[in-house]
């Protein structure tokens, strides 16, 4: 395991050091994982194709869940959601 220190500049952006970014190509994404107080970094080549389709339904769902809070969701009964679904 390698340790290292580094710091954020103004602009947001933070340096890798030099021989912990030796695997990495310029302009490869990276994955980042918050959780609590831990940060997670990982190659985003390294993860499966169907892992980019669980991100984007999940930043939806988040998103969706935050308009809900909001009050910006309309209630409607099972019959007339299942017509305005035989709309689309």
């Amino acid at each position: 395991m390698d340790i290292a220190i580094t710091k954020m500049s103004s602009k947001g952006q933070i340096v890798l050091p030099f021989e912990m970014r030796k695997e990495l190509a310029e302009g490869e994404k990276i994955l980042i994982i918050k959780a609590k107080d831990q940060w997670i970094l990982k190659k985003a080549s390294d993860i499966d194709e169907i892992f980019d389709e669980d991100l984007i339904f999940a930043k939806r769902t988040e998103d969706a869940y935050r308009r809900y809070q909001k009050g910006e969701f309309i209630e409607t009964n099972d019959k007339d959601f299942l017509k305005e679904l035989k709309k689309w």
